[in-house]
């Protein structure tokens, strides 16, 4: 069984495979403020939840707790969730027979009608790293770009330029000509109550999120030496075998950052297109340690422990993924745990010569493979 190149169990709604069940189910949008939610097992019990609200300037969690017999979770009664919000549940459960498995979904909550919010990334007093693009996500399309643009004011702390980005009508992307310095402090001012994104649609953020930018660390993986090359402040600290993509399902070439860090995570090919010819799932491993989110569209950087040792240098056998030797549960030990234990949501993981087209640039937060002109060329002020 291979890791693959896959969102950790990104399907809409529940299925009567599903191990963990959540409501509101994934994806689900206009959810009211006092709808029901709870985390589920049938069987066995829940180790963890959290629930929280993303992308805000205010990153609340949601407070609740286990039943008696740890199959449901529930929030604390009278609870009721934000407007215009985006809420992200991680669980982790343990099954009769000692195995544990991860869900990852989220759900946002009623927009009310004719107004527009933005979700964005980081979150408010985060320390990220040096590749952090400042990302905008509409929940409606955006008409008036230059008067929504004119209103998310991003400034440095040593001083850089700064320019936005627009993919489509409804992102919006920040980022300087080159990596952020370590130490930066970042500020992101959002005034957007009562700016006219389109005919009749009106914002209704004011907020002000800041993050400081910490130590500098790139990695390298080169798919046809199987390698990650991992250097701290342009200094080379580590060399670490890796397996990628397979030749038919190669992985992306092209600068890609971190976005998600999950300790286990579920990975189901089925999400993705990897399908047999009866429609079953190519693979679907509940437990994948140590999986670091590289792509919206579902590359990871993660812990493998089901291929054979011997493949990590020599072979690329993945579904796409970057693979580093890992134990059943996630080893502290291991080239995979010594990773993840030294990676920030920001860092850069590029990959060079794999037989793949470069990744592109609203893929996840990919536009550090985009010349800064075009870059410019792409704000709605220039």
């Amino acid at each position: 069984m291979d890791g693959g190149s896959v969102a950790p169990d990104r399907g809409k709604g529940e299925s009567a495979g599903d191990t963990i069940r959540v409501t509101p189910g994934d994806g689900a949008e206009g959810v009211a403020p006092g709808a029901r939610v709870e985390v589920r097992v049938p069987d066995g019990r829940l180790e963890s939840v959290r629930v929280r609200k993303v992308e805000d300037a205010e990153p609340d969690d949601v407070p609740g707790a286990l039943t008696g017999d740890g199959l449901a979770w529930r929030p604390e009664p009278g609870t009721r969730l934000a407007l215009a919000a985006k809420y992200r549940v991680d669980a982790v459960a343990v099954d009769r027979r000692g195995r544990r498995s991860a869900r990852h979904t989220t759900f946002t909550t009623l927009v009310p009608e004719h107004r527009f919010i933005g979700y964005f990334a980081p979150e408010n007093r985060s320390t990220v790293g040096t590749g952090m693009i400042v990302s905008f996500r509409f929940n409606r399309p955006v008409r008036n770009r230059a008067a929504v643009e004119r209103r998310i004011r991003v400034t440095a702390e040593p001083a850089v330029d700064i320019a936005g980005h627009w993919f489509g009508s409804e992102r919006l992307d920040f980022r300087p000509e080159h990596y952020w310095a370590p130490g930066t402090r970042v500020t992101v001012d959002l005034r957007l109550r009562d700016v006219e994104a389109a005919p009749g649609v009106y914002g209704i953020q004011d907020k002000t999120v800041r993050f400081t930018v910490g130590r500098a660390q790139t990695s390298l993986v080169d798919a046809e030496k199987h390698t990650l090359e991992v250097r701290r402040d342009g200094r080379l600290v580590a060399t670490l075998p890796v397996t990628a993509g397979a030749p038919k399902t190669t992985t992306y070439n092209g600068k890609m950052v971190v976005t998600e860090l999950f300790e286990v995570t579920r990975m189901n090919g089925a999400t993705v297109g990897f399908k047999d010819a009866t429609g079953k799932s190519e693979y679907d491993i509940k437990d994948v340690p140590h999986a670091m989110r590289l792509t919206a569209s579902g590359t990871f950087l993660h812990g493998n422990y089901w291929t054979p040792a011997d493949a990590f240098g020599s072979a690329n056998v993945s579904h796409g993924c970057v693979g580093l030797r890992d134990t059943k549960g996630g080893g502290a030990d291991t080239p995979a745990g010594w990773f993840f234990d030294r990676t920030l949501v920001g860092d850069v993981v590029e990959v060079v010569n794999s037989r793949d087209r470069k990744v592109a640039p609203d893929n996840g937060l990919g536009g550090w493979n985009m010349d800064w002109k075009s870059w410019k060329a792409g704000s709605a002020l220039r």
